[in-house]
């Protein structure tokens, strides 16, 4: 089983759960309708990964995402995270109207910083990536469509949410391919003050 880092413990989610066009600008980049209602999909717990890879297959897309823990009664913890995708592969299936998770859920399709415990997410928690130094995405949770204490509410009503699962909550504008080589710097920050940093190097 994979794992993730929150207070120095390993974790085991049985599933992330993640949560698609929750941003309009990210769903207009795309091309995409902007939803009336949540868009979800799964990505199993074998695609937790530690090593962000430029290519598998074909070119890969970064999206950077605020994440969410779950404990048993309710949100434990926040990361950073990296929803990885084949983009070419996910336009193909959507065109044939068929499922994504050929696109989503491959093994290290899901890369978490390290889990850090949060007082309250009624205050926007923004989400940043830059790449090389430069920045590529920035929103904060102020902007989702689905708030996150609502993505919760919504999904607790058909899906079972277990100690340790994680919901990615959706991604900004300016997603875009991983540069070979790359340097990935990707953080969380609240009242001004950041909660966590993770830095990738794309292989």
């Amino acid at each position: 089983m994979q794992s993730v880092v929150f207070q120095g413990r390993q974790i085991c989610p049985s599933k992330v759960v993640c949560i698609g066009r929750n941003y309009v600008e990210h769903a207009k980049e795309l091309g995409n309708e902007v939803p009336n209602e949540m868009v979800v999909f799964l990505k199993p717990n074998s695609a937790i990964g530690q090593t962000l890879y430029s290519e598998l297959d074909e070119p890969l897309h970064f999206e950077t995402e605020l994440c969410l823990l779950m404990a048993e009664d309710g949100i434990a913890a926040v990361a950073v995270g990296l929803d990885l995708t084949k983009r070419a592969l996910q336009s193909k299936l959507k065109a044939k109207g068929l499922p994504w998770e050929r696109a989503k859920a491959f093994d290290c399709a899901a890369l978490f910083s390290e889990f850090v415990a949060i007082d309250s997410l009624d205050s926007p928690i923004e989400v940043r990536l830059e790449i090389d130094g430069e920045r590529r995405q920035q929103g904060d949770s102020s902007q989702m469509l689905f708030s996150p204490q609502r993505i919760v509410t919504q999904l607790s009503q058909w899906l079972t949410l277990e100690a340790g699962d994680i919901i990615m909550t959706g991604t900004p504008k300016g997603v875009g391919v991983v540069p070979q080589g790359a340097a990935f710097v990707a953080s969380l920050s609240q009242h001004g003050q950041m909660l966590v940093e993770s830095k990738w190097h794309a292989r």
